[in-house]
C-alpha cells in the first residue's frame, strides 16, 4: 500500500536544499547535528546496556584501527563517492536520477561479459574495454529516462524507479539462464573474469580501483565547479526557463547530466566486478547508490563536500560492523544508531533554526532587560 507514495516521497528527498552553497554556518550546524546524534545514540546504548564508549571506541577502532579495517573503508568511500557525485551532477542539471541501481547492474554486466570474453589479451586492455563497456550501458540505460523526461515530460522519478527494478531482474535473468556460468561449485552468475584490479592492502576490500575511482572524482569535480558546462548545469538546474532565455540548451544539458550519472554508475558496478566478485552475481549491490543518494542531498551536491561526507558514512557502516563482533551489540542497537545520526545531520535546517530562534530570543530578553 506504499509504493504509490514512494515517487513523491523520493523527490521531496531530492529536493533537500539543492540550490543552496556549502557555507560555515552549514557546516557548523551539520557538525552540531551530528554531535547531538552521538549523543542521542549514546543514550539508546544506555538504555540497551551496553556501554557507549566502549561501542564508539569500537566503532572507530573497526574502521580506522587496523589496515585491513582502514582498506576497507576507502573500498567504502570511494563507491559512496561515485554514487554520491552520480546523484549530484543530474540534480545539478535539474534532473533526479533515482535509477542508478539498475545502471550500475546494467554497467557490471556489461563489464563481467567482456572481461570474461577478451581471454588472453593483456589485463589492462581488458579492464579498458570492461570500462568503457561498463560506462556506455550505464550511460545508455540512463539516457532512456533523461530523453522520457525531456521530450515527454514523462517524470523521471517514476521511470528510474521502474527502470531499477526491470534492470535488476533482467540481469539476474540473464546471469542464471543464458549466461550462467558453467563453473562447478558457483550456483549463480557469470564466468569469471579474464582480468581484475589487484589488491592494495591483503584481506581488505580496497584495489586498484580507487585510482579510477579517484580519476573519475577529479573529472567530475572539474566538470562541475570549474566548466563552462558546469556552469550552465547550474543555471539550468536552479532556474530552466532562465537558462533556456539565456541561450543555453537546457534540455540538452539536463539528459547528458543523467547519462554522465548513468556513466558513473556503470562504473561503480565494473569496479565491484573486476574490485571484489570477481565475476557478475545478482546481489552485486546492496542499495549502494541509495546511500550515495543520502550523501550527496545531506551535502547539498556539492563535489567536495560528497567526497567527505563519504568517508563519514563509511566509517560508520564499516565500523557498525565492528561494533557488533568487538563490543557485542546487537545489530539492531547499531542500525538504530546509524538511522539516529543520519536522521540527524538531514534534519540540519531544522536544527540550525531552532538554534537561531533561541539566539534572537535570548537577544531580545537581554535588550529589554537593559
Amino acid at each position: 500500500m506504499k509504493k504509490p507514495h514512494l515517487p513523491a516521497a523520493l523527490r521531496a528527498l531530492a529536493m533537500i536544499k539543492p540550490k543552496q552553497r556549502l557555507t560555515a554556518q552549514y557546516l557548523l550546524s551539520l557538525l552540531i547535528a551530528v554531535t547531538l546524534a552521538f549523543l542521542v545514540g549514546a543514550g539508546i546504548m544506555l538504555l540497551c546496556g551496553y556501554d557507549p564508549i566502549v561501542c564508539y571506541t569500537a566503532l572507530f577502532k573497526g574502521a580506522l584501527g587496523k589496515p585491513r579495517a582502514f582498506g576497507n573503508t576507502l573500498a567504502k568511500t570511494a563507491t559512496l563517492c561515485l554514487t554520491g557525485l552520480a546523484m549530484s551532477i543530474a540534480a545539478k542539471a535539474g534532473i533526479f536520477n533515482v535509477g542508478g541501481e539498475g545502471q550500475l547492474y546494467f554497467g557490471g554486466l556489461a563489464a563481467a561479459v567482456v572481461g570474461a570474453r577478451l581471454i588472453g589479451a593483456p589485463a589492462w586492455v581488458i579492464i579498458a574495454c570492461a570500462l568503457l563497456a561498463a560506462v556506455l550501458a550505464g550511460g545508455l540505460y540512463a539516457w532512456v529516462p533523461g530523453v522520457l523526461k525531456v521530450k515527454l515530460k514523462v517524470d523521471e522519478v517514476v521511470t528510474t524507479i521502474l527502470l531499477n527494478s526491470a534492470a535488476i531482474y533482467f540481469c539476474s535473468y540473464l546471469a542464471n539462464g543464458p549466461l550462467k556460468t558453467a563453473e562447478k561449485g558457483i550456483s549463480s552468475g557469470t564466468d569469471s573474469i579474464a582480468a581484475s584490479f589487484s589488491p592494495l592492502i591483503r584481506l581488505s576490500n580496497l584495489n586498484g580501483s580507487i585510482f579510477v575511482a579517484g580519476v573519475a572524482a577529479l573529472l567530475i569535480w572539474y566538470l562541475m565547479t570549474r566548466s563552462t558546462a558546469g556552469f550552465e548545469m547550474k543555471i539550468t538546474g536552479t532556474n530552466p526557463r532562465f537558462a533556456k532565455c539565456g541561450g543555453i540548451r537546457a534540455d540538452r544539458l539536463m539528459i547528458w547530466g543523467m547519462v554522465l550519472s548513468g556513466m558513473l554508475c556503470g562504473l561503480v558496478g565494473m569496479t565491484e566486478v573486476f574490485g571484489i566478485h570477481k565475476r557478475f552475481i545478482t546481489n552485486l549491490s546492496a542499495g549502494y547508490y541509495f546511500d550515495g543518494m543520502l550523501v550527496a542531498m545531506i551535502m547539498r551536491y556539492q563535489p567536495f563536500g560528497v567526497i567527505v561526507m563519504s568517508f563519514f558514512f563509511a566509517v560508520l557502516t564499516i565500523g557498525g560492523s565492528a561494533m557488533e563482533l568487538s563490543a557485542g551489540i546487537s545489530s539492531e542497537v547499531i542500525l538504530i544508531v546509524q538511522a539516529v545520526i543520519i536522521f540527524f545531520m538531514a534534519a540540519e535546517g531544522g536544527i540550525r533554526q531552532s538554534f537561531s530562534a533561541w539566539a534572537a530570543r535570548r537577544r531580545v530578553r537581554r535588550e529589554a532587560a537593559l
